[in-house]
């Protein structure tokens, strides 16, 4: 349990600390994993002492499970913004292009959560089963509209959906290997992969 934000009119210096914490986490979690990872890295990145850690959250397991709640809403939200749309096509690239956003912009989130998953998603588990399926149901359906309405071509919905999240995802998760064969991976190759992508969705939805 996070002590600090559990408790209600915390001060200031305790929400700084937090952030602290959970910012340093953040990295080691995802450079390491949750078993690969310490409270000593914690407190060595944040520069707090390991007691002081401990002052704010139980352990390791309450760090990583505020950081895992705060993923899944960020996660989430490019897919609830997924609505039905004259030109699907667009509307599905927009999905795509937001994606690959995240990817950019929250990359330390997205190993957080390739780790938790290839371990099995002992701790997300619950929240896959429910809010991610639910939702993915949700637009699959929709997806599935656009191709008996032939405005898209006919294809599976949630293999659609896994291609876009293995091909977005890839370019944060991957970010090594990437780096490697690009010799490094800037706005500008961002920005290459983004009209890339474009290309490759909208040729393979074309009806």
């Amino acid at each position: 349990m996070a002590r600090a934000e559990s408790t209600k009119g915390q001060t200031r210096i305790q929400r700084e600390k937090t952030e602290q914490i959970l910012e340093a986490a953040l990295g080691v979690f995802a450079n390491y994993g949750f078993r690969g990872s310490t409270i000593d890295q914690i407190a060595a990145a944040s520069g707090l002492s390991k007691p002081n850690i401990l002052y704010y959250f139980d352990g390791k397991e309450a760090i990583h499970a505020v950081l895992l709640n705060r993923l899944l809403e960020t996660w989430l939200e490019p897919l609830e913004h997924m609505a039905d749309s004259d030109t699907p096509i667009d509307e599905i690239c927009a999905y795509v292009t937001r994606k690959l956003e995240m990817a950019r912009d929250f990359p330390r989130e997205s190993r957080l959560f390739a780790n938790e998953v290839l371990q099995g998603a002992p701790r997300i588990l619950a929240e896959l089963e429910g809010p991610l399926k639910e939702l993915t149901d949700k637009k699959a359906a929709l997806i599935q509209t656009w191709v008996d309405a032939g405005k898209i071509a006919p294809i599976d919905p949630y293999h659609l959906l896994f291609s876009i999240w293995a091909t977005t995802q890839h370019y944060a998760d991957f970010d090594v290997q990437v780096r490697t064969v690009l010799g490094k991976c800037n706005s500008d190759c961002f920005a290459s992969a983004q009209k890339h992508l474009d290309h490759l969705f909208r040729a393979s939805l074309a009806p």
